[in-house]
């Protein structure tokens, strides 16, 4: 600690010593000193970067001339994480230095990335949000040893554009006063530990474009004022505990691409008013309780990419309009109550990848082409369906493709008399269509089928901020 200490001393000296051009202020540059020496383990780090904006500048600092003296140097961003080249590692115990944000009047971005590994380590310092008038972006990802709750004082940052704090270990509510972050462009409390409700005070953050609450611990419904977030363009709010039905002020929503209020407890009907969702492409509502038929507005949603209403009560049968989604390449309706027959048009949509249609109350002949069955594989998924028959096609054999279906009855194969799917020795589900055993089988789980999606969209909304 007191080589420490000294090779910062030294450090601010030689600062101090520097001519008019390229200076910074000596408190600034004190504080700056004091918060990387809270957080970085090898003070020999700011030995070979004894200047932090001139000769050597330290990786993930960012500096910028004053306004009305352009020799003088400011702190504007400090980024630590293992992205950098030749990153300086974290502390074991790395902390935050309430005393040095006191000092950092002009920092815009501060972003800390898997930096506090320790669980129930770190809470945020009051003075973060109540001495960085200038900061834009606060970004801390992946830090489970950050704890405690955000604090009502975050509406301080009057110019904060960016609100990023996934997979942290933060608890405690969602602050009311996040309201008044009137730039706001992004928020992003995933991955914590969160309850409560969320706030009706969202709804007055109308440049927000990315609202990103999921896995936590919210309770209640949802606020019809996200309805007035006319620039919202992902909303996500999967695992949690809301419940109550969907506003139908979110059919408002006309630049929305992604709406995920997957595993929660919300209740149907939903309302037609999300008929007004045009720029929709990914639509996930699956594990929630809605007890309801297939809603026919889903079909005027001509951009939908990707569907996921698995275990969500449905009843009915799948109607025809999804062979008019041409974008559509994963549909996933499984684990419903869903009855009548497999619609053969599906098969008309060329850029369907994935279809789960498994565990549900389908009947009657499967009538997919085997070029569809072959370009699916495994990704199609039809088991759990009794009453699922497959006819007999040659063309079946050529492509050597297993249905997980009974041969329809009258085809001349003995299905033991039995109408429905045979079981393996090992309890799947296979068909007799050809009497060989066939690796390339027909069936996919619910596993991570949305996911590479999602993170895609994220990114991509990102980069339009």
């Amino acid at each position: 600690m007191a080589t420490l200490f000294f090779v910062l001393l030294s450090l601010l000296t030689t600062c101090s010593s520097v001519s008019n051009e390229n200076s910074m202020n000596a408190d600034e540059h004190s504080a700056l000193l004091d918060l990387v020496g809270s957080l970085l383990a090898d003070s020999s780090w700011t030995e070979l970067h004894p200047h932090p904006c001139t000769d050597t500048p330290w990786p993930g600092i960012q500096c910028e001339s004053d306004i009305s003296d352009a020799d003088l140097l400011h702190v504007t961003s400090i980024h630590i994480g293992p992205d950098l080249l030749s990153p300086p590692p974290c502390k074991s115990f790395a902390s935050l230095s309430p005393a040095s944000f006191l000092h950092l009047p002009f920092l815009k971005t501060f972003s800390l990335f898997s930096c506090f590994l320790y669980p129930n380590s770190v809470s945020l310092p009051p003075s973060l949000f109540t001495s960085t008038p200038a900061l834009e972006r606060l970004v801390l990802n992946g830090n489970p040893g950050l704890s405690g709750e955000i604090p009502s004082s975050v509406s301080s940052l009057q110019r904060l554009r960016v609100l990023s704090l996934p997979q942290n270990n933060f608890h405690g509510v969602i602050p009311r006063e996040i309201g008044r972050l009137r730039a706001l462009q992004q928020v992003d409390l995933s991955y914590n530990h969160l309850s409560g409700e969320i706030p009706e005070e969202i709804g007055r953050i109308s440049s927000l474009s990315i609202l990103d609450f999921s896995s936590n611990q919210l309770r209640g419904k949802l606020p019809a004022s996200i309805g007035s977030l006319q620039s919202l363009e992902k909303i996500d709010l999967g695992f949690n505990h809301l419940s109550g039905r969907v506003p139908p002020e979110l059919g408002e929503l006309k630049k929305l691409v992604l709406l995920d209020f997957s595993h929660n407890n919300l209740s149907g009907p939903l309302p037609e008013e999300l008929s007004g969702l045009k720029q929709l492409q990914y639509l996930i509502m699956e594990n929630n309780p809605f007890n309801i038929s297939i809603p026919f507005f889903l079909g005027s949603l001509k951009k939908l990419t990707v569907i996921g209403l698995s275990g969500c009560g449905l009843m009915g049968p799948i109607p025809p309009y999804f062979a008019s989604l041409e974008s559509l390449t994963a549909l996933s309706l499984d684990n419903n109550s869903l009855n009548g027959t497999v619609p053969d048009s599906l098969d008309l949509l060329s850029n369907l990848g994935e279809l789960n249609l498994s565990q549900n109350q389908l009947s009657g002949e499967i009538g997919f082409s085997v070029e569809f069955v072959r370009r699916l594989g495994k990704r199609l998924d039809l088991r759990g369906n009794k009453d699922l028959c497959a006819k007999p096609n040659d063309k079946y054999e050529e492509a050597s493709v297993r249905l997980e279906a009974a041969a329809c009855l009258g085809s001349g194969i003995d299905n033991g008399g039995k109408r429905g799917a045979v079981e393996d020795g090992d309890g799947r589900i296979s068909s007799s269509l050809d009497g060989n055993e066939v690796e390339n089988c027909c069936y996919f789980g619910v596993s991570s089928l949305w996911t590479s999606g999602f993170q895609g969209i994220a990114i991509v909304v990102a980069l339009l901020v």
